[in-house]
């Protein structure tokens, strides 16, 4: 058990650390023009396709029975939730080999195994068995038997919450351990930012079924007043501020010319020309978000090496599109040099005829968009003098209104830190529990 313990105490150190450092905003919808969009991918390739590696990571595909409504004792039906495990190198119930549990985000499951590699890396050292459920409404793990009726109206969505998903995911995995007789084999938790949150809330509201959680980019502190509305655009602008203060300020005077170009007669042509949409723009502010979209993505998948996490992307994406916005010839226009610098991201492989602003190929956005507009209550604000995107506040009011329009559901901005906590002196004195681990 001396290895199970090092490794709870170095998961609740990472832990720990990810709070201050969170940059992931899984948020969809914009009750503002100008919230940040979680993780589409708005290119289209010549071949309409950008396939997944699905083949790099070797896993069974399992379906499981799970109820519905968790927390009631109607009579509703049941629904196939799909996981993914692998076994190939767990040590077996009579060791107690631990189970690695990531918890599903808010999109196909698959995409998210193939791209946490930490959790395969470290699987054979501890000899883990690997497992990846998905989330319900979410990939394949659809209630009513398809998207269609699972998204039909708000009777349907109603079960859509966190507090369901986690309750998936700890009744499934106690099922498992039953049925392969590893009662006594610890569990830890991994996710990355929504499912670093399901993560961190799981060890708190299951900690008899998980003996720790690594949350990476979890931001469970992005709710009512508990971290500045500001402070997401903040740390992204700090990024491009600090590869170059040229960059930095081009994309901030970059707002007020596309506005200024979408006004005129045949502007939005010319904007939908210059930065190669498959379809006429309909509004300037579609292209400010596309580009919004793009900067955040750069900040949270700045990594020092490549990646194909969000899309291809060459090691420190964000220092590659200062260069590019920086090295045009004198003379290069704003919005020439905006497009140079974005297409790091949305076309770095040079593979893209035009660009798509309806695609979602990881079927994430109309569940999100739900979740966003029930509980997932966070607010975002840009500020005037230390962002480089548009300045706007956080309007709880707009957003109410939109989701009542799309939804008919009005929001509860508080139930999250109700029911989970989130106040740093709260969250603080619940963390105690995970320095807790007895040989």
């Amino acid at each position: 058990m001396a290895s199970i313990t090092k490794l709870t105490l170095c998961l609740v150190f990472f832990l720990l650390l990810s709070f201050p450092l969170t940059l992931s905003s899984p948020l969809h919808l914009r009750s503002s023009k100008n919230a940040p969009r979680f993780l589409a991918d708005f290119s289209r390739t010549i071949n309409n396709s950008r396939p997944l590696k699905y083949s790099k990571y070797r896993y069974e595909t399992r379906y499981f029975d799970q109820i519905l409504d968790h927390f009631s004792f109607s009579d509703l039906p049941t629904f196939r939730q799909r996981y993914l495990i692998n076994t190939e190198h767990w040590v077996g119930s009579g060791q107690l080999g631990p189970i690695f549990l990531y918890c599903g985000n808010e999109g196909d499951i698959e995409w998210f195994a193939v791209n946490t590699g930490f959790v395969w890396e470290i699987a054979a050292r501890f000899g883990a068995m690997i497992i990846f459920p998905e989330h319900r409404y979410y990939g394949e793990s659809m209630p009513y038997g398809s998207r269609e009726e699972a998204y039909k109206n708000v009777t349907t969505l109603a079960h859509l919450t966190a507090e369901q998903a986690l309750a998936d995911y700890a009744v499934l995995i106690t099922e498992l351990k039953r049925n392969l007789s590893a009662q006594a084999c610890p569990v830890v938790l991994f996710g990355g930012s929504y499912g670093g949150m399901l993560a961190a809330w799981m060890r708190l509201k299951y900690p008899h079924i998980a003996i720790g959680a690594l949350a990476s980019s979890a931001p469970v502190l992005q709710f009512e007043d508990i971290v500045p509305p500001e402070i997401f655009y903040d740390i992204v602008s700090n990024d491009f501020r600090r590869e170059s203060v040229d960059c930095f300020n081009t994309i901030k005077k970059s707002w007020n010319v596309i506005a200024s170009e979408g006004e005129k007669n045949d502007g939005l042509l010319r904007l939908t020309r210059t930065f190669r949409f498959c379809k006429k723009l309909e509004t300037a502010d579609d292209l400010s978000n596309w580009l919004s979209s793009a900067y955040s993505y750069l900040a949270m998948g700045n990594y020092p090496y490549p990646s194909d996490f969000l899309m291809p992307m060459p090691g420190n994406p964000i220092k590659e599109v200062c260069r590019r916005i920086d090295s045009c010839p004198d003379g290069t226009g704003i919005l020439q040099r905006i497009f140079e610098g974005v297409s790091v991201y949305y076309n770095y492989t040079g593979t893209v005829d035009c660009f798509d602003l309806d695609d979602d190929p990881h079927g994430m956005t109309s569940g999100w968009d739900w979740q966003a507009c029930s509980e997932m209550i966070m607010p975002f604000a840009s500020s005037k003098n230390t962002s480089m995107f548009p300045a706007y506040d956080y309007n709880y009011t707009s957003e109410e209104e939109l989701c009542l329009e799309n939804f008919h559901v009005k929001p509860r901005p508080t139930w999250i830190t109700t029911e989970f906590g989130g106040h740093v002196r709260k969250f603080c004195s619940s963390f105690k529990m995970f320095f807790y681990s007895p040989d």
